[in-house]
């Protein structure tokens, strides 16, 4: 039996509030992460040091009661490390597969650029197939499978940027940027209050109510309109003066994925425009290759995105909530 979307909205905002003990005043990027994991996709937190991306993720993992796993890529990473290999057993006389920490559900990627390409490629099949290939046999990974990459946007040396290929295997990309001067000292009033730098939080709901969750999700009704409005979108990206390379159809999807998400989130069975509209920079910006002469100009993705909402015709409110 499906869960019912009011089901999906009540325990969603339960799980923000519980996250939320953790993390002070960041709602709004808190959501567009969760409803990246109730869309079933992977997660790109792009943000300078210390800004919570690590507790994020352990937060989620605590509060959904998943397994998690945290890697800290490094130069001298191997693909093995992250997916694990195969070791020779002397008592049976055979090799015996050794799972990797990527067999989890939710998997942190700390500083991802910081591994070669040989071992960020090792994600590559994970994060779209949902597997992993060792010496020609396939080892499934369990539901849900979600990851969580950092990146840090001010040091570059000695780092690998992710190639498009792999960009475009995140539904989205975000950043949490730093606390407002209340906000920030709300974090110091509640590490007083609880005497300890560890913050315990309680599970809200489990493996098998978040996959429930994510099925619920699939009955959100999107409008031909709306569908359209995301098409459009993502051809405006590919017809900006300001991208080299615009969005591929996997931004349409991810567009859809998350608008439909989103509506969820608030309570709703059908699909808005405004939803895709809050969701568009984070699900396309990545996915763009700008002009070089635009870096001088300090123009970002994020820019080019935002114009091209400004200049698509929003679809008109009209038969938006109709039934299937």
């Amino acid at each position: 039996m499906t869960m019912e979307l009011e089901q999906v909205h009540e325990l969603s905002g339960r799980v923000l509030d519980e996250v939320e003990r953790a993390i002070v005043g960041k709602r709004e990027s808190l959501e567009l992460v969760f409803t990246g994991f109730l869309a079933d996709g992977h997660v790109l937190l792009e943000d300078y040091p210390g800004l919570a991306k690590t507790l994020a993720a352990r937060s989620f993992a605590q509060v959904l009661s998943i397994t998690f796993t945290r890697i800290q890529f490094t130069p001298d990473l191997m693909p093995s490390d992250v997916t694990g290999s195969s070791i020779w057993n002397q008592r049976e006389s055979d090799f015996e597969f050794r799972q990797g920490p990527i067999f989890t559900n939710l998997l942190l990627g700390d500083e991802i650029n910081r591994a070669p390409p040989k071992t960020q490629a090792a994600l590559l099949e994970a994060m779209q197939e949902r597997q992993v290939t060792i010496e020609g046999v396939t080892h499934r990974l369990g539901p849900p499978f979600l990851v969580i990459a950092t990146q840090n946007p001010i040091e570059y040396e000695g780092t690998y940027p992710l190639p498009e290929a792999q960009l475009d295997r995140f539904l989205l990309r975000t950043a949490f940027g730093y606390p407002g001067r209340d906000d920030e000292i709300e974090v110091l009033d509640r590490r007083l209050a609880r005497r300890a730098d560890e913050v315990v939080l309680e599970p809200v709901v489990d493996r098998e109510t978040l996959l429930e969750m994510q099925e619920a999700v699939e009955h959100v009704h999107v409008a031909e309109s709306v569908r359209g409005y995301c098409v459009d979108l993502v051809e405006g990206t590919r017809r900006s003066q300001s991208a080299a390379v615009g969005a591929s159809p996997r931004g349409s999807l991810a567009l859809l994925k998350l608008a439909r998400t989103r509506a969820a989130l608030s309570g709703r069975d059908y699909t808005l425009p405004d939803d895709v509209k809050a969701v568009a920079v984070a699900a396309l910006a990545h996915r763009l290759v700008l002009r070089p002469e635009l870096w001088v100009q300090k123009i970002s993705a994020e820019d080019v995105v935002r114009e091209v909402v400004e200049t698509v015709p929003t679809p008109k409110a009209e038969d938006l909530a109709a039934r299937r």
